[in-house]
């Protein structure tokens, strides 16, 4: 099954054996229960201690021994690609804990409230497990200030030259080294950028598919809505519309 869209559900597993794959990533939050799991070559358990991060066509085996009970987010992997770098398991503390209660207590109201909110917390739960359990590169000094720059611009128009000038670096050096460090050039870094950006703006505002495109630095509509499509698969129309 694919998904394009963030979706957030409750579910419950049964003691039979399962193992399948799919291409989106899979937060497994627990709330009761244990869930014993294999996700590629690391075994371990889904329980209220501990949560589990299933990345993209990863195959995963799974099976239930209680009464169980978890939140399990469908993330796309074109919104938060950082998931595949997290471990298969992750420790949950009080705050990570809070913020899985949040998202249920959001999913028990799910009847008569928006889902916006959980959403939002849910992409802020991806960002805070990424600080804390994601891998640790040392990036240059260099490389850092080009992607603050990228960071805090990213809705204005950014040329090669002045990018280079702030890194302090030749284009073709910034090229190699900012790819070397992150694994993508600063081009598709600023469109992961404004991409992830006009995915929330489309699901948690009203603004229009024109002001989104303005906001996250396109002037032509068409542009923005062909780069979209071809990021996410789907137009932000149809993204906004599937979304309602």
């Amino acid at each position: 099954m694919k998904h394009t869209n963030l979706t957030l559900d409750l579910r419950s597993y049964s003691h039979e054996a399962k193992s399948h794959q799919h291409d989106y990533h899979q937060l497994v939050l627990p709330i009761a229960g244990h869930l014993a799991m294999n996700i590629g070559n690391h075994e371990g358990h889904a329980s209220p201690q501990q949560a589990a991060v299933i990345s993209a066509g990863q195959n995963h085996e799974f099976a239930a021994s209680d009464l169980n009970s978890f939140v399990v987010a469908d993330v796309p992997a074109a919104l938060a690609p950082e998931l595949e770098k997290l471990p298969a398991f992750i420790p949950l503390d009080a705050a990570l804990a809070h913020y899985v209660t949040f998202l249920h207590q959001n999913l028990l109201l799910k009847q008569t409230q928006s889902t916006s909110s959980e959403r939002q917390m849910l992409l802020l739960l991806i960002q805070l497990l990424q600080e804390r359990f994601g891998t640790a590169v040392q990036t240059d000094r260099r490389i850092t200030a080009a992607i603050s720059y990228l960071d805090h611009h990213f809705n204005e128009p950014i040329s090669a030259a002045r990018l280079a000038g702030v890194a302090n670096l030749s284009q073709r050096q910034l090229n190699e080294l900012f790819r070397r460090q992150l694994g993508m050039t600063p081009q598709q870094y600023l469109i992961e950028k404004r991409m992830q950006q006009a995915w929330q703006l489309l699901e948690t505002t009203a603004l229009s598919i024109q002001n989104v495109a303005e906001s996250v630095g396109y002037s032509s509509l068409s542009a923005f809505s062909d780069r979209f499509k071809k990021h996410f698969g789907h137009s932000p129309r149809h993204f906004r519309q599937s979304n309602r």
